[in-house]
């Protein structure tokens, strides 16, 4: 009995004249990591798809890939919280695989070795996972998106409380569902796009794979979705698309910082200079103290706390430039990421105080934090200035 048959994860599909073996993994199991391996050897496909984007591919066959990073490029295309999330589900994923004696992605890594090793196509079978995490995060409220940024930060510490019993649970997801388990169950949308859209891209990826053989290697959460889909109509480019922004942040963009300069002119015109006077100061105070409260809190350099601090109050009225960009910049060019910072970044991403340490990382929380302290700044400063002329 060949291991197809005999491993119950195997499941054989027909899709046209295409013979598909799609293979159930968990990414945290020893016995997948053999089982691709035994698929790929005895079945002799002419393509074997993986879990994988192209950027993930690059991560788990490139260990020299972070000394590449340009972090003034990945700020200014802003594109810092993407990269940020992507490191701290990393690290989640590395800490479980650690735990329990399996590499991160070590069964997609086998199977492309083993690949390789008979003569079969490799085939990237992912959405992108930045694509991914975009359409996510524009799905979301303000709120929403902060409870995000939380969760994942409270991610690195999770995996001390994993026992074997949660194995099998995890067994069953998918990485990204299982760090924002908390997310998902009050936004059903995250669940739809994490993984009812990644079941229809895995889906057409496989079934249109070059060669009429193919072993798929997905995670075991996304075999019943690609069974589901295998003989449904799928938009692909629908799916890679990003959404546009919502209309009503592109108006509060610009309606918020229109809505402040009325009400300091209202408060010059009506209540005098001194009522002015006051209430740019309240504008000033309550986002430069915030924002360089956030730069503080990710452990900035005192030049980028000052710039924060300076920032803050300009670039609130600015719908082009956000704070963050202009500390992270600052924080970048006033302590520069070396080679060793690169070179560690791997091993930082496991605990809390390495994000801190690790001059890369740093500089994305200074970005993440001064945004969120000005928001905060915002919000706070509204009232205040409202309370002087009411």
């Amino acid at each position: 009995m060949s291991a197809a048959e005999d491993s119950g994860h195997v499941y054989i599909l027909h899709y046209k004249d295409k013979e598909i073996f799609l293979t159930g993994t968990a990414h945290v199991s020893r016995e997948s990591v053999d089982l691709v391996e035994k698929v790929i050897r005895e079945e002799k496909p002419d393509t074997v798809c993986v879990e994988l984007c192209e950027s993930r591919y690059h991560a788990v066959t490139q260990k020299d890939r972070w000394q590449e990073m340009d972090i003034v490029k990945v700020i200014r295309e802003k594109k810092s919280f993407l990269l940020l999330s992507n490191l701290l589900l990393a690290s989640f994923q590395k800490k479980i695989a650690d735990k329990f004696g399996v590499r991160p992605g070590e069964e997609m890594i086998k199977a492309i070795d083993t690949a390789k090793e008979t003569g079969a196509h490799v085939h990237l079978a992912d959405r992108e996972i930045n694509v991914t995490l975009s359409r996510t995060w524009r799905s979301m409220g303000f709120l929403s998106k902060m409870k995000l940024m939380f969760q994942l930060l409270l991610s690195l510490g999770n995996t001390d409380e994993i026992e074997e019993e949660d194995i099998e649970r995890m067994k069953k997801e998918d990485v990204l569902q299982t760090v924002l388990a908390d997310v998902e169950k009050s936004h059903p949308i995250i669940r739809k796009i994490l993984i009812d859209e990644r079941d229809q891209y895995l889906c057409e990826k496989i079934r249109t794979a070059p060669g009429q053989r193919i072993v798929a290697v997905v995670g075991a959460g996304h075999v019943p979705g690609i069974q589901k889909y295998l003989n449904q109509d799928i938009d692909i480019q629908a799916l890679e698309q990003l959404p546009p922004k919502g209309k009503m942040g592109s108006v509060l963009k610009w309606l918020i910082p229109l809505a402040i300069f009325a009400l300091i002119a209202g408060g010059f015109f009506f209540k005098g200079s001194h009522a002015g006077t006051q209430m740019v100061g309240w504008w000033v105070a309550a986002n430069g103290i915030l924002a360089g409260l956030g730069a503080v809190i990710a452990f900035a350099h005192p030049l980028t706390i000052l710039s924060a601090v300076i920032a803050a109050p300009i670039t609130s009225l600015n719908p082009m430039v956000a704070a963050g960009w202009v500390s992270g910049l600052t924080e970048a060019y006033v302590r520069r990421p070396k080679v060793r910072d690169l070179e560690q970044l791997p091993e930082d991403i496991l605990s809390i105080r390495g994000f801190w340490r690790n001059k890369v990382t740093r500089i994305l929380l200074v970005v993440v934090f001064t945004n969120l302290g000005s928001t905060f700044g915002t919000f706070v400063a509204l009232p205040l200035m409202y309370k002087v002329i009411g």
